[in-house]
């Protein structure tokens, strides 16, 4: 497996921020992100439950393109599998 870089949040230092990735074999985006406040987790939980191997995450709206791209990129791996 190797990660596909589509890029980090544009509006911070590049330390531990949002990053998208594209896993270059299952075509599966990964994300990484802020862990949600309580308040938002909260009302993920009202709609059903989060399993421990699962994290409610928050991207800030910048990334929209980045991960437009990603989701791009993954559409045409996922194709030619």
């Amino acid at each position: 497996m190797a990660l596909l870089l589509f890029g980090k949040d544009p509006n911070t230092n590049g330390d531990n921020c949002p990053t998208v990735w594209v896993d270059d074999v299952s075509a599966d985006l990964v994300v990484q992100g802020w862990k949600a406040d309580e308040g938002t987790e909260a009302e993920c939980l009202a709609v059903g439950q989060i399993p421990d191997s699962e994290a409610v995450i928050r991207i800030p709206a910048r990334m929209v393109p980045l991960i437009r791209k990603a989701c791009d990129e993954a559409e045409q791996r996922s194709a030619v599998q």
